[in-house]
């Protein structure tokens, strides 16, 4: 009987929980490394009381890992539940103050998410892509209305997620982070590696930003799958073409090679441009329906398990 491919799938957010919903029924050995730079909301509050990583990104990444049994969904919805209240406790969310219970009560990041784990029946691990919470900052122009071509550098996951200028690059501070050694050995041991989709310059690209992880990467025997926004995204990616995505994460990980981008039938407004794009990085194009009909830019996990068991089984 031939195994399951051993599979990495990167980034953070919606969208790595997107792929996660997928690939979990695609294969029994699934790693998520999951950026770790969010300063808002109820993880950016941990992060500044606590000093500890920024939960939010790892609790939806192993949240959508549960198994779609009661078990499996009812602990996802806890997981996911925010408090409303007038007091200190408002909008935090359960899994966070989980995550970082387990963290106190083990002294490590990796032994907590993988307690988690446990607990959940998660279908796959959850791994940071460093082992210290980390602060992006981004190159923008257009926030001057006098000299709207002048550089401006702002800071923090969420103060980039929703400026109001034009992202030129972003970067990471501290810029050599250590990796999380567990997702260094992942990376080495994969048969394949999926990136995106997700928010670019916030969660897709810090991934590449990490030193040691990008070399892993770069230097894998595994193959690579890059799976291409729907569209642009207000605040960060506004006015980009498919092309536009490849581009400026080439320009953030210039020796890293793709095998295949994986983008939506109804969102490609030109493929032969796109698919001379991705020949740059080495990769070929593959164009399907991924898209979700009910929600507006957002990829259908069905689909995409789909499309991932044809191209990675």
């Amino acid at each position: 009987m031939t195994r399951s491919p051993r599979v990495v799938a990167l980034g953070g957010g919606h969208g790595l929980a997107a792929s996660l919903s997928a690939l979990r029924h695609v294969t029994d050995q699934l790693t998520a490394i999951v950026t770790v730079a969010d300063n808002g909301g109820s993880s950016g509050r941990l992060r500044t009381e606590l000093g500890v990583l920024p939960p939010g990104d790892l609790r939806m990444a192993l949240a959508a890992l549960c198994r779609d049994d009661e078990w499996g969904r009812t602990w996802a919805d806890v997981l996911q539940h925010r408090f409303r209240s007038n007091g200190e406790l408002h909008d935090h969310a359960v899994g966070n103050l989980l995550i970082v219970a387990l963290w106190e009560l083990l002294g490590d990041a990796v032994d907590g998410l993988d307690w988690v784990g446990r607990l959940l029946g998660a279908q796959g691990r959850v791994l940071p892509m460093s082992s210290v919470p980390l602060d992006i900052t981004a190159r923008v122009i257009g926030l001057d209305p006098d000299h709207p071509e002048a550089l401006t550098e702002i800071r923090g996951q969420a103060e980039v997620a929703t400026t109001n200028g034009q992202v030129v690059d972003v970067a990471l501070d501290p810029s050599d982070p250590p990796a999380c050694p567990e997702a260094l050995v992942a990376v080495a041991e994969a048969d394949w590696v999926v990136v995106g989709p997700g928010s670019w310059f916030t969660s897709v690209i810090p991934n590449l930003l990490v030193p040691a992880l990008c070399r892993g990467l770069e230097q894998t025997s595994a193959r690579r799958l890059l799976t291409l926004n729907l569209g642009e995204q207000k605040g960060e990616t506004d006015g980009f073409s498919p092309e536009t995505h490849l581009e400026v994460l080439a320009a953030h990980a210039p020796d890293l090679r793709i095998d295949i981008v994986l983008a939506d039938e109804g969102h490609v407004p030109d493929p032969a441009s796109l698919r001379r794009t991705a020949q740059s990085l080495g990769a070929d194009v593959v164009i399907a329906d991924i898209a979700n009909d009910d929600q507006h830019l957002h990829h259908a996990p069905d689909k995409l398990t789909k499309v991932y068991r044809e191209l990675l089984v």
